[in-house]
């Protein structure tokens, strides 16, 4: 409920100089952000399925990109929970500043719309 209530603030913060009704584009970014989390558990839960050796960056670029396409929401959103994620992921699991870099890269690489493909590792199912 918490973060429902703080999507729908920063709405109307990054939307008070349009054109545009601040009510419906603020609506409009928390229906993407929503719309982003969503891509980014669903590409979560992909990698936890596949369980595929090195598959780790495609699926960050994939649910970055995902994200991405909504539109400002859905980025935002791409952006929050992949630094977040990559802060948690550094302090407690220990796989080092590069482990973190190189996710960081998949999912800059992903939000600006560079194809998630170029990650991808030999021989992933083409379920993902």
């Amino acid at each position: 409920m918490r973060l429902c209530v703080l999507l729908t603030l920063l709405s109307f913060m990054l939307c008070a100089s349009t054109a545009e009704p601040l009510l419906v584009r603020g609506g409009r970014f928390a229906w993407d952000a929503a719309g982003g989390a969503w891509d980014m558990l669903k590409a979560y839960w992909d990698m936890r399925e596949a369980n595929y050796k090195d598959a780790d960056k495609y699926f960050h670029a994939r649910g970055n990109y995902d994200a991405a396409q909504r539109g400002p929401g859905g980025a935002w959103a791409a952006k929050v929970i992949s630094d977040a994620r990559e802060k948690w992921q550094s302090d407690v699991s220990g796989r080092g500043a590069e482990d973190t870099r190189a996710d960081q890269e998949a999912n800059e690489w992903g939000r600006n719309g560079g194809d998630p493909n170029r990650y991808r590792p030999a021989g992933l199912p083409s379920k993902y």
